[in-house]
């Protein structure tokens, strides 16, 4: 870092120097559609307002390019466009969790056995190897892992392998962010260009009637009937055969190819269902009206043969002669409509663009959605094909097969619109019309994107046109039902004809066979006719007359004829239409002509020199007309002589409309009047001049153009869209162009300005019109973007007045203040804008300078003319030093100085749409750069000092106007949220213009005065983000940084940034220590100005607590990714010399990163191994569980702060604000990025200097960044799983935050522990769905996605891990080698390895392994003795994680970890010269591998154990110590674990013996604690896995009685507890860990109890989560009595907020008993017995199974019976059915037969009293009984008095809950009940039934009825009654029975008394409509009481005797008077 001194020039000059422009001005062709575009005929001069449209129209655009704006290769990079490739440089990373997945199929498909269930015998762990370990082949050892190399070297050796071969751009394989924060993305606007609807392509194959006799013509045209409107010109089309049209060859001179056309192209703006194909047919005229002439069609057939074939002959014959006689008239004769609403199919129409993507795909609806695509206007209508509707929308052939026959005197429009809406409704139509049968064929599709052979309206070949000419396709206009807000991009000039009644009926008899010749006539002779007409079908293209087509002896026919007519570009007065009225004589008279001549009319085209449209009635003059007629309207003709003979007396007879398509007559009086007064000041002309239909002298003109300017934005919206592109250009040039009118100058600019603002408004309020997403309208951004130039200023000679040379005002005399007091002068400035109206500004140019400056071209183009006309060319070049022309305005100084002296309404728009203004600006200041003269480079000079005085004042104004509106209610935030983008646009587009200097003063007020003004934290921080993000994303923002930094040249910041005001000035590098450059100090922010001020923003953010800031968070950190991003995929910062100054660049990231520490996401309890897809999710969810907690659980925890290594441990408490996931991730990939391209060495020397409370942060850092990334499996690219994530953790983050709240070891394995994750026990349903969630996500984000692209993904994010995690590694090692040389490293020591051990947890690839555990070996050289005698806990994962990776799939990883394995043991013994320690760690950690690890391997766990062996054989160093054997020992130990291993995966599938198994193991280690502790917690793993939550709890508590026991052996404090004997209240069973042998090892022996487990606080965490899982299992009661040993503990610890917590969990838990105490679910329990030699040891056992609360018997029938099925086949399973006793010989002895029984809790009298609440009754339970009844003859069932029944009690060997599910039956009693004692029972249970139904609350009528019905009801078979006759009707024989016989009275008495209280109650509680069933009920109640009553009274006199006497005396009172009670109270309510 030193080196920073030297100012390194190459670097800068390498990222683009400061004097290079960034701006670029480049003319582009613009794209044209057709071969030729479309332009006036040749050889006329234009007037000027055409020429001025046709040159809009076909110059180039003019485009300002930044030569690499956001370097587009970098967001092309970004948004994946050249990462296509990118992917292929990567290595494959390899990770075992992939190449588990290939592998394990094949592995499952064999079937399970169940032979081993015999050998289970074998109790506890086989001692010696089951099989030698050295008949293995063991792995390949590394080299050189046991010479002797110095610590050094070792790490330098590490250190190069890890350089090698490492990923240059880290973020390359980030997945890009979200664009929602990307604002600096400037959209590029759409080009303009021509409209074109949806277009449909419709093609007509065939027309034919039943006969064929004479041609026929086609034309087709769309009509929407809902409005009532044609929608597009005809179409014509011509299908005859050549026979026919050989019978008009007469006719025809000349048939051009483009009228040969068969197929149509019609477009379609607004689709509806109510559009109509209208097919009209003609046919040559013939004599008759048009029903004769279809007779024919209607009669005849060709089919008929004979007569009909003679018939049709001679009609061909009559055919033939009419069309050579009057073969150019046509008469009506068909028409047909087809409805298109199949194809705009309506219900989608109500969608809006956005929605496309709905209908992409649905091809079952392709034909009905096709056009279904309205759209917004004024965005090109979406093509069929971007609708995605297009691909599979199919072509339909429709067929006509019938026509309605045209009616003479319903022809017009009007007419077809009813006959259509009748049509629409129903039939009927059919029946009042004539139809005739015909076929005609024609084929519709969408138009495809390039059609070939295509002519556009005007006949002009569109692109691509081959030159072997098909035939043509021809596109049709449209006439859009609504306006289309679409500027003219191309020159089109039509008229249309539309002739429409004539009226003729008062005129002579002659005029019956009318038709109308038209013509378009350039003068008045007949010659003058023009062939602009376009032809039809068949025949030449352009026409100089047509005739209408005639209605047989109609005197007033309606006509429906269109005449499409090209418009001359240059309309004179001599222009008009001639309309000639012929007569036709049909038949054929000697001599006579065809036509005779009724009359004319005419219609000039222009009036007042503007086109003429509209409807029109006019007079029709019966004779020749006179002279010069074309002058006048034909209605307003002067008198002649001799006088014109007019019909009807000059009255208009004759309706006609005329429309025009035009893009050059505006037709709109407003803009014509503008166009047409701007041109008068252009070009000379004669005042006064015409305009409309006022006359505009000299003098006036000046206030008509200003009028005219300001009347422009009251226009209609659709034509000034229309000419948007003239009128702007027209509008800024008026605002620079110096004018001179009558001798005066005037000036336009304010106006002009001021139009431009309100044309801006109207247009961005407009709702039709589109608006991109920063709200810019899109017509004024493309018009910017492509349109705009600087005006052209005319040099023409000065109206009047003579050229007098005075100085312009603006810039000599009128002295500007500085612009803060701009104030004073607005009015002046206003009134004097730019030039004073009062003084003449014609100023010569001529003077020497100027022209010495002028380039040499200019001066020769314009040589004679210069002394005469304002010069004002903005190509003139002018130096800045020389005085300027005083009447050479430059554009953006005219727009500055306009916004600045704006005031009012318009200043307020100005600045509300200030985007466009500073575009303007911004465009016209590039391309003034580009004009001048190469040489003035000084940035400086550029731009004139008041220029820039403006352009202050400017950024000023709209500062505060933002700052002013944010102020305000919500809904302005948005427009000032606008505004703030376009300032930041803005002044980034001056950093490339101006002197940076100057912009960042500018940035520097925008800031300041924005903190002044706004005191709302998130919306300032936000407003300022955005701005600088956009600022930042300068292409030249790193030298515009300084990054380079030289304290000799380099200019600071303009001034200290916000805070900094006061701050020293910047002070050299050398003395500053290198902790600050890791701070945001005073002299950053001055050097690295922006850098600065993003950073400021980003503390900022990240510190602020209040309401809505986690947003502003988000946005922060997501600029600085984005910044960083940029840069490193930069092509100009690839060289690791600039990447590392970048890095320094952004040290001061570090320190905020670190301080927002306890922000970051906390990814434990996210997601530590949810995502992996290999083996079962749930199972790895708990992957990771409590081993890998135990150090975080511990290191928390008050009492044991060796380390500090847990997250935040180093933190005050205190409530931040959180990032979520995706936001962190996003911090720690810049953070990791610094770390790598930093200079190493400066790294270390800063972590040297660091506090050890700041090294621990780091370390905390890195913690997080190993589990941030994490790889995710292929499954789901780093995206999706992002987003599941964020979506998933909401909804848990609610669950958990109570408990993550707790700090300490208890919250710490919340953070950790993936299942059970919750005091709910809904909980684990949560993981499950929030699986599915993930699934479903996934599955939708991959629907599009190729195998190919996630194998791309995945081996991008695979690289992602590694290289984050290699930079993780990296800076580990910079700690280490930093911290070595100080003392602290014994408490750093435990941070690397927890990070490190981490990571091993995670998926690593194994190229990280291998450097891991590199990495790993030279920690345990350098430090093992502290390794072993400090960091207990951490050796202890430390064994585990390599273990697991001992038993890896993959032979690289395995040997890295055989090898580190086996140093560890030999350093731990040359530590202690007896490695128990680690030995006892290495056996627990097998233990708990194999306890819970799903993926885990023994095979290859074998294979790593043999290679151990053989290393510690070829260690000759330490062949003459004990260690060898001691490793042989101990890796004989291991494999006999392994062996249970084998077992427990034989067992996998049956998870009660996997639980015995486990159980077992558990008890064979009774001998060693720590292993028991460590089988206990694996048990209760797979319990939770299976969501037992009770025994889980069990096993956490047996586990803690443990080490309570070893506690109290070690130290005696009152507050702990005494052994498992304190336990005893939460489970009778836990005194089994009680320590009774004498062989028990004393907890003070080495490696014994070492486990972090045995401490004070590892006794709290397993009590807490004991505790919450009971919680989860609703066993609350529990939960108080773990608490009562905690509590104790905790107050000892004075653990004041964990002691809040824990009082808050009990509550909880009190709450929850009283509110949910019934509706608890406990265990459901049943007896299962196994019967047959095939069940091995369980042969002839009993268990009970406890089972989850509402099983069914069949349910668990079904699962075993399912499960040994599999075991043995299904055929040899029996499941036996009853519950009677078994008798073995009677059995099968090649089956096996399972028995399985309900059972319920059984307690005894005495028990009872002391069982009273729910829970009691559920909790501890060892005694069950189940009942079967029988008859003495053998049947189950019988009669009531000989059925008999036995209650079987069994008694188990442990009480439930245990820590398993199925308890052995140690004992089994029977009691035999006779028929009269189960006749008790059943009633005392009846009663017991009936009283808790009447005390229920609130009471359940249908539970209380439904009781009843059961009792009282008449019909109920073997009920009360029968059993009372059987058992009561007489007394019994047999003096034993007296006993039973009066308590079965005694029962019946309550029962009956029950009953009545039970009718009572339910009257109480029924409806009305149930009283008849309440009578019924009563009925039955009484009926059976007066049955009942004669047995109840009978008492057995024997039995009372006087000692009983007075008790039954009073109990009888009591009964009596109740029972009396209750009659009163019946016959009350009866």
């Amino acid at each position: 870092m030193t080196h920073l001194n030297s100012l390194d020039v190459q670097l800068a000059q390498d990222l683009g120097d400061f004097t290079d422009d960034d701006l670029d001005v480049v003319f582009t062709p613009k794209e044209c559609r057709t071969l030729q575009p479309s332009l006036p005929e040749e050889g006329v001069e234009l007037d000027p307002h055409v020429r001025d449209c046709v040159q809009t129209y076909i110059r180039e655009w003019l485009i300002v390019n930044r030569k690499n704006q956001g370097s587009p290769e970098i967001c092309g990079f970004k948004k994946t466009g050249s990462r296509k490739d990118f992917h292929k440089t990567l290595p494959k990373q390899t990770f075992e969790s992939e190449t588990l997945e290939c592998n394990e199929p094949a592995a499952q498909a064999g079937p399970r056995h169940l032979n081993v269930l015999c050998d289970v015998s074998g109790k506890g762990p086989v001692t010696a190897c089951d099989f030698d370990l050295r008949s293995l082949q063991p792995d390949k050892r590394l080299e050189n892992l046991l010479e002797q190399v110095s610590a050094e070297d070792f790490e330098k050796q590490n250190e190069e392998a890890r350089r090698t071969n490492r990923q240059a751009e880290l973020f390359a394989l980030y997945p890009s962010v979200d664009e929602e924060d990307a604002v600096e993305i400037r959209p590029v606007p759409e080009c303009p260009k021509e409209h074109l609807g949806n277009r449909i392509l419709v093609k007509l194959l065939t027309l034919k009637f039943e006969i064929e006799i004479e041609p026929l013509f086609a034309s087709i045209a769309l009509y929407d009937v809902k409005e009532r409107k044609k929608i597009s010109e005809n179409f014509h089309c011509d299908l005859n055969s050549d026979q026919f049209k050989g019978f008009l060859r007469a006719h025809t001179p000349s048939v051009a190819a483009s009228s040969q056309a068969r197929s149509a192209v019609f477009s379609v703006t607004y689709p509806s269902s109510d559009i109509y194909l209208v097919v009209k047919i003609e046919k040559v005229l013939q004599q008759g009206e048009i029903g004769d002439c279809a007779e024919p069609y209607l009669v005849i057939k060709e089919s008929d043969g004979g007569k009909s074939k003679e018939k049709i002959e001679k009609l061909k014959l009559q055919a033939e002669s009419f069309c050579q006689r009057l073969g150019k008239y046509r008469m009506p004769f068909a028409w047909a409509p087809i409805s298109l609403s199949s194809f705009f199919n309506v219900s989608t129409l109500e969608r809006e663009v956005t929605d496309v993507d709905s209908v992409v795909g649905r091809s079952s609806v392709g034909e009905r959605r096709t056009l279904a695509q309205s759209r917004r206007l004024s965005e090109r209508a979406l093509s069929l094909e971007e609708n995605g509707v297009g691909s599979n929308f199919k072509t339909s052939t429709l067929s006509v097969s019938s026509f309605f026959k045209q009616e003479g005197d319903r022809l017009s429009d009007e007419d077809l619109f009813k006959f259509l809406a009748d049509y629409k409704r129903s039939s009927s139509l059919q029946r009042r019309v004539k139809s005739i049968p015909g076929l005609l064929r024609l084929e519709i599709s969408t138009a495809p994107e390039i059609i070939n052979c295509c002519l556009t309206p005007e006949m002009l070949p569109v692109k691509p046109f081959p030159e072997n000419r098909t035939r043509p396709h021809k596109e049709i206009l449209e006439f859009p039902t609504r306006e289309v807000y679409v500027p003219h991009t191309v020159y089109r000039n039509l008229l249309y004809v539309y002739p429409q009644r004539l009226n003729f009926v008062n005129k002579l008899a002659s005029a019956r066979n009318i038709t109308i010749k038209i013509q378009f006539m350039c003068g008045e002779d007949a010659s003058s006719a023009m062939p602009v007409i376009f032809g039809k079908s068949s025949g030449p293209e352009f026409l100089q007359e047509v005739y209408t087509a005639v209605t047989y002896h109609n005197k007033s026919p309606d006509f429906y004829e269109e005449v499409k007519i090209k418009l001359p570009a240059k309309l004179t007065v001599n222009h008009h239409l001639l309309f000639t009225f012929y007569h036709i004589s049909c038949q054929q008279k000697q001599g006579a002509s065809v036509e005779t001549l009724l009359g004319y009319s005419w219609l000039p085209i222009l009036l007042n020199e503007r086109l003429q449209t509209g409807s029109y009635c006019l007079p029709v003059a019966l004779e020749k007309l006179p002279p010069n007629y074309s002058m006048h309207s034909a209605e307003k003709v002067p008198l002649q002589n001799p006088p014109i003979k007019w019909a009807e007396g000059h009255k208009g007879v004759f309706n006609i409309e005329v429309q025009a398509v035009s893009s050059v007559h505006t037709q709109d009086n407003h803009l014509e009047k503008f166009f047409t007064l701007c041109h008068s000041l252009e070009s000379q002309v004669t005042f006064p001049i015409r305009v409309l239909d006022q006359k505009i002298s000299e003098m006036a003109l000046e206030h008509e153009l200003k009028l005219s300017i300001i009347c422009l934005n009251s226009s209609r919206l659709e034509p000034l869209v229309l000419f948007l592109h003239l009128v702007l250009d027209k509008l800024f040039q008026l605002s620079v162009q110096p004018m001179v009118i009558a001798g005066q100058t005037a000036n336009f600019s304010q106006f002009a300005f001021e139009s431009v603002v309100a044309i801006a408004n109207s247009l961005h309020n407009s709702k039709d019109l589109s608006k991109d997403q920063h709200g810019r309208n899109c017509l004024l951004a493309s018009y910017v973007h492509y349109v705009f130039r600087l005006p052209e200023l005319q040099r023409d000679a000065p109206k009047s007045g003579a050229p007098t040379a005075l100085p312009d005002p603006r810039y000599h005399t009128y002295g500007r203040t500085s612009a803060a007091a701009v104030s004073s002068k607005l009015l002046q400035a206003r009134v004097m804008s730019s030039s004073n109206p009062d003084l003449a500004g014609t100023h010569s140019a001529a003077d020497e300078e100027v022209k010495n400056v002028m380039s040499s071209k200019m001066a020769d183009r314009n040589c004679s003319r210069m002394s005469y006309y304002c010069s004002g060319n903005s190509d003139v070049p002018s130096s800045t030093t020389a005085p300027r022309p005083a009447s050479k305005k430059h554009f953006h100084e005219e727009l500055a100085l306009q916004m600045v002296v704006s005031t009012g309404m318009v200043r307020e728009t100005v600045f509300k749409y200030a985007w466009f203004f500073f575009e303007l600006l911004v465009k016209s200041m590039a391309q003034h750069v580009h004009n001048m003269d190469k040489r003035d480079s000084f940035r400086r000079t550029r731009f004139s000092d008041r220029f820039m005085d403006d352009i202050t004042t400017i950024v000023n104004v709209v500062t505060s106007e933002i700052a002013a509106l944010l102020v305000k209610p919500q809904k302005e935030n948005e427009q000032a949220e606008k505004m703030n983008i376009s300032l930041a646009f803005f002044l980034y587009d001056l950093l490339s213009l101006m002197d940076r200097g100057f912009v960042f003063n500018l940035i520097r007020h925008y800031c300041n005065q924005l903190s002044a003004k706004l005191n709302n934290l998130p919306t300032l921080i936000s407003m300022r983000l955005e701005f600088l993000r956009i600022l930042c994303s300068h292409e030249h923002y790193l030298n515009l940084n300084l990054f380079f930094m030289n304290a000799d040249t380099a200019p600071t910041s303009p001034c200290p940034s916000i805070s900094s005001q006061n701050s020293s000035s910047c002070s050299s590098f050398q003395d500053q220590k290198i902790a600050s450059m890791f701070d945001l100090t005073s002299e950053y922010r001055q050097q690295h100005f922006l850098t600065g001020l993003l950073f400021t923003e980003l503390a900022a953010a990240l510190d602020a607590e209040v309401e809505g800031i986690s947003k502003v968070q988000r946005k922060a950190v997501s600029a600085i990714h984005s910044l960083l991003s940029s840069h490193d995929l930069d092509p100009r910062c690839v060289k690791p010399e600039v990447k590392v100054k970048i890095a320094a660049l952004y040290l001061p990231l570090v320190g905020i990163i670190l301080d927002a520490l306890p922000q970051l996401c906390d990814f434990t309890g996210v997601d530590t191994r949810r995502y992996r897809t290999s083996g079962s999710d749930e199972e790895q969810e708990g992957a990771g569980a409590i081993n890998q907690n135990v150090a975080l659980a511990i290191a928390g925890n008050n009492f044991n702060l060796k380390t500090s290594g847990i997250v935040l441990s180093s933190l005050p408490y205190k409530q931040y604000n959180m990032l979520n996931a995706d936001t962190t991730r996003n911090l720690m990939i810049c953070f990791l990025w610094i770390m790598k391209n930093a200079d190493q060495s400066l790294i270390r020397k800063w972590i040297a200097d660091l506090p050890s409370m700041q090294l621990n942060r780091i370390l905390d850092l890195l913690f997080i960044c190993v589990l941030c990334f994490e790889y995710k499996g292929k499954q789901n690219s780093d995206k999706v799983s992002t987003q599941v994530l964020q979506k998933s953790r909401d909804v848990k983050a609610r669950l958990e935050e109570a408990l993550l709240r707790g700090e300490g070891a208890r919250g710490e394995m919340m953070r950790r522990r993936a299942p059970g994750n919750d005091r709910f026990p809904g909980l684990n349903e949560n993981l499950r769905w929030k699986k599915e969630q993930t699934h479903w996500r996934q599955a939708n984000e991959k629907l599009d996605k190729t195998k190919a692209e996630l194998d791309q993904e995945a081996l991008i994010s695979g690289n992602l891990a590694t290289e984050a995690h290699l930079i993780i590694l990296d800076m580990q090692e910079n700690i280490i080698q930093a911290s070595s040389a100080l003392d602290c490293k014994d408490s750093l020591l435990g941070g690397v390895l927890r990070v490190l051990v981490n990571s091993l947890n995670c998926d690593q690839s194994t190229t990280y392994l291998t450097h891991c555990f590199a990495t790993l070996r030279a920690l345990i050289a350098k430090f093992g003795d502290l390794l072993f005698e400090e960091e207990v806990e951490q050796c202890f994962d430390l064994c585990h994680q390599v273990l697991h990776h001992c038993s890896s799939s993959m032979d690289v990883t395995r040997s890295q970890a055989c090898a580190t394995l086996y140093l560890l043991m030999r350093f731990s013994f040359g530590a202690t010269s007896n490695f128990a320690r680690v030995k006892m760690q290495v056996t627990m950690s097998l233990a708990s591998l194999v306890g819970r690890a799903p993926d885990f391997n023994e095979e290859h766990l074998r294979r790593s154990l043999r290679t151990i062996l053989a290393y510690s054989e070829e260690d000759t160093a330490m062949q003459m110590t004990p260690f060898p054997t001691q490793v042989e020992e101990l890796l004989c130990n291991l494999n006999s674990i392994l062996y249970d291993t084998v077992k427990m995966r034989e067992f996998q599938e049956d998870p009660e013996m996997l639980m015995d198994l486990m159980y077992r193991i558990a008890k064979s280690y009774q001998a060693s604690p720590d292993l028991r502790l460590t089988w206990l917690q694996n048990m209760a793993e797979k319990h939770t896995k299976k969501k037992c939550y009770t025994e889980a709890a069990m096993c956490l508590v047996h586990a803690a009685a443990l080490v309570a026991e070893y506690l109290s052996m070690l130290e005696d404090h009152s507050y702990l507890p005494v052994g498992s004997v304190s336990f005893q209240n939460i489970s009778s069973n836990v005194l089994e860990e009680s320590v009774v042998s004498d062989d028990t090892l004393s907890p003070d022996e080495d490696g014994v109890c070492a486990g972090q487990y045995f401490t004070e606080s590892g006794l709290v965490g397993l009590l807490e989560q004991a505790a919450e899982l009971f919680s989860t299992g609703g066993l609350y009661e529990t939960v108080n009595e773990v608490y009562k040993l905690v509590i104790p503990i905790l107050e000892a610890h004075r653990e004041f907020r964990k002691l809040t917590l824990t009082h808050s969990k009990l509550q909880r838990a009190f709450d929850s008993i009283v509110n949910k105490d019934h509706k608890r679910m406990f265990g459901t329990y049943f007896r299962v017995g196994f019967f047959g030699s095939k069940f091995g040891d369980l042969d002839e056992q009993e268990f009970v199974y406890k089972e989850p609360a509402i099983t069914k018997l069949p349910e668990i029938s079904h699962r075993l019976e399912a499960f040994y099925g599999q075991c043995f086949g299904a055929e040899f399973v029996e499941v036996i059915k009853d519950s009677t006793p078994v008798d073995k010989t009677k059995l099968d002895p090649n089956k096996a037969y399972i028995q399985i029984t309900f059972v319920e809790p059984y307690f005894d009298e005495y028990e009872m009293k002391d069982r009273v609440t729910y829970f009691e009754k559920n909790f501890n339970l060892r005694r069950f009984m189940y009942t079967t009844p029988f008859t003495l003859e053998g049947r189950p069932r019988g009669e009531l008095h000989e059925q008999y029944r036995r209650n079987t009690v069994l008694t188990t060997m442990h009480a439930f809950p245990y820590i398993k599910t199925r308890i052995s039956v140690i004992q089994k009693e029977e009691f035999v009940l006779t028929p009269i004692e189960v006749a008790i029972e059943d009633m005392k249970k009846k009663t017991l039934q009936l009283a808790v139904a009447i005390n229920q609350e609130p009471p359940d009528p249908k539970m209380l009825q439904m009781v009843l019905q059961g009792s009282v009801g008449a019909t109920v078979n073997q009920g009360p009654l029968e059993v009372a006759q059987v058992f009561l009707a007489e007394i019994p024989a047999d003096p034993k029975l007296y006993r039973h016989h009066n308590k079965l009275r005694l029962c019946f008495k309550e029962f009956i008394m029950r009953c009545g209280e039970a009718v009572e109650k339910n009257k109480r509680l029924i409806t009305a409509d149930q009283r008849e069933y309440q009578q019924e009920l009563k009925k039955n109640y009484s009926k059976l009481k007066e049955n009942l009553r004669p047995m109840i009274e009978r008492k057995i006199p024997e039995l009372y005797k006087p000692i009983f006497r007075v008790e039954s005396q009073k109990r009888d009172s009591f009964h009596r008077s109740s029972f009396r009670k209750c009659e009163t109270q019946l016959s009350q309510g009866s």
